[in-house]
């Protein structure tokens, strides 16, 4: 362990909230993987993207089309470009060039991932290597500890404003039912569904089923948890 990691690990220790998080700690991971851009991110804070274009990145960052998102779902463990597409295969599924290496972790609560922290190298810079993998499986576990302490108690339990019919509806937005199918099995119109999710993203504070889901599933771990697009690994992280 260097000494570099053990003051990051001491540095998370120390962070106070999710602000401080990102303007202390993120940088520092930058430095220390020496990455192009970087960031970490949590599903339940994931900002909204054009219609447009999260389509496209809900076919380029689905565990079906990326083998590094596969990875990350499945294993819940760091992985990089090299360890599950060749050059080429990569080039196809990730044409930015500042994306060229790409390595990311996960952050888990409750079993589950509520965020990732991800890192890109461009084509001119070394490929991301069996310690960097290890190195940043050590961040992450500081980082899913924080997050199951520290973060878990400033965040406001949103969740306890939403009426029992709500929770249904949730969990079955959860279980990736349409407006309709959710109509039918509750015995409701799917214009009652519409105007109760409305209420809903109004109580959570939230902008989409994403969103909602996520957030539910940080405070109840029996809810289903959606197959969240990872779009911020592309579109937000820092330079």
């Amino acid at each position: 362990m260097t000494s570099s990691l053990q003051s990051l690990f001491e540095a998370i220790n120390q962070v106070k909230d999710e602000q401080d998080l990102q303007s202390r700690i993120v940088p520092k991971i930058g430095e220390y993987f020496a990455a192009k851009r970087w960031g970490i991110f949590f599903f339940d804070q994931l900002p909204l993207v054009d219609r447009n274009l999260q389509k496209t990145l809900q076919i380029a960052l689905s565990i079906e089309h990326n083998p590094v998102v596969r990875y990350l779902v499945e294993r819940h463990a760091p992985v990089h470009e090299a360890l599950v597409a060749t050059p080429k295969v990569w080039a196809m599924i990730c044409p930015r060039p500042d994306h060229w290496h790409v390595m990311a972790g996960p952050i888990v609560g409750s079993g589950q991932l509520i965020g990732v922290v991800g890192c890109t190298r461009d084509q001119s810079m070394p490929a991301f290597d069996t310690q960097d993998l290890g190195d940043l499986s050590a961040v992450c576990l500081h980082l899913s500890v924080w997050a199951s302490t520290v973060r878990s108690q400033y965040q406001p339990f949103k969740t306890n404003r939403l009426t029992p019919r709500e929770l249904q509806i949730a969990e079955l937005v959860a279980l990736g039912r349409t407006n309709a199918e959710i109509g039918a099995e509750l015995w409701i119109t799917e214009n009652s569904v519409k105007q109760a999710l409305k209420r809903m993203f109004r109580k959570l504070e939230v902008s989409s089923r994403a969103e909602m889901v996520a957030q539910l599933s940080a405070t109840k771990p029996h809810l289903p948890s959606l197959e969240l697009p990872l779009s911020s690994l592309v579109l937000n992280t820092h330079q």
